[in-house]
């Protein structure tokens, strides 16, 4: 069995396009979302697709042998430090739509995990409903959460501040997990969106272990994605600062949050089992995403994660399983 925590949805292009015209007329022309039958939505995840290697999105998962995926917004679409928020509200409750389509379509092999209306022209008091609504309606697991609503525009508060305590309260009440992923990086930048992902899930880890958020909500749980950032693998930099403060060891604050596997090396993926142990992680692919092209020196593909954990040699038997389905079957109540 595996439980895959780490997927995105596969949708049909007619939903992208509605997006570019929100984003092209702002609003002023409604925000009424495009029709797209239950055979398009199949198809998206049937037919082969250039961006995911020529197969599809099933055949990704059949072959590493994800029973069920946990699938969001694809986080690069999300678009919130565009505006009118009413065009940002528009298109997260349809994406959040068609990703419960897509588990009714799919029964017992996508579970839902929402995106949320994260502009800031919009309090975080506002983005709340969109929780409740896909979690108390639509059976949705879990949601994402983006600490960087600008985009890399500005900067906004970091995830340790109590701008974010209205959403960490609702998260607790409904007891469903957040995902901490970001979203996209709008040019000019430094960076590319997939290396904005990194440096946004090491201050989010930095912010929260520096603040009272575990504290003020120790039953908030936070899954942080791509093993953490960078975090778990310059754990080294902050051990000194812990000892010399008399706070609690770094390692162990460390472990009061999760993190799941999203890594594309072994080497990775073990190293923060090391870190931060095996019962703290969650299998999670992105599969089909970044990681799907063939790795020439081995013939398989990058996101084969399944793969780098078989040849973890150390992990016993109940740590395997805890791995790959159990912590998340645990965490997300599944």
């Amino acid at each position: 069995m595996i439980v895959d925590v780490h997927g995105h949805v596969s949708a049909p292009s007619e939903l992208y396009a509605w997006k570019a015209g929100l984003l092209a007329h702002r609003g002023s022309h409604g925000v009424r979302p495009p029709r797209i039958s239950d055979d398009q939505l199949r198809e998206a995840y049937t037919a082969p697709n250039a961006s995911f290697g020529d197969v599809s999105h099933f055949h990704h998962l059949d072959t590493a042998g994800v029973d069920v995926q946990l699938i969001s917004p694809r986080p690069y679409q999300m678009m919130h430090s565009e505006g009118p928020a009413r065009i940002v509200e528009a298109f997260t409750e349809e994406v959040n739509n068609v990703i419960h389509r897509d588990t009714e379509l799919f029964p017992g092999r996508f579970r839902g995990v929402a995106g949320l209306p994260q502009t800031m022209d919009l309090t975080v008091e506002q983005w709340v409903p969109e929780l409740r609504r896909t979690v108390t309606e639509l059976g949705f697991v879990g949601a994402l959460l983006n600490p960087d609503p600008y985009e890399g525009t500005r900067v906004p508060p970091a995830l340790g501040d109590r701008f974010w305590y209205p959403l960490y309260e609702a998260l607790v009440e409904l007891d469903v997990p957040a995902i901490v992923h970001a979203a996209g990086c709008r040019a000019p930048a430094r960076e590319p969106y997939s290396l904005h992902f990194i440096q946004e899930e090491t201050v989010a880890i930095w912010s929260l272990l520096s603040s009272d958020v575990l504290k003020d909500f120790p039953d908030l749980k936070l899954i942080i994605t791509h093993g953490g950032g960078a975090i778990p693998y310059q754990a080294g930099r902050f051990l000194p600062s812990g000892v010399r403060s008399g706070a609690t060891p770094y390692l162990d604050r460390l472990r009061t949050l999760r993190f799941d596997t999203c890594l594309y090396t072994r080497d990775a993926i073990e190293l923060l089992l090391k870190t931060v142990g095996v019962d703290r992680c969650l299998f999670g692919t992105e599969k089909p995403g970044t990681g799907s092209q063939i790795d020439p020196a081995t013939g398989r593909w990058f996101d084969d994660i399944h793969l780098l954990v078989d040849e973890i040699e150390w992990l016993t038997d109940d740590q395997r399983e805890s791995l790959l389905h159990g912590n998340a079957e645990s965490i997300f109540a599944l």
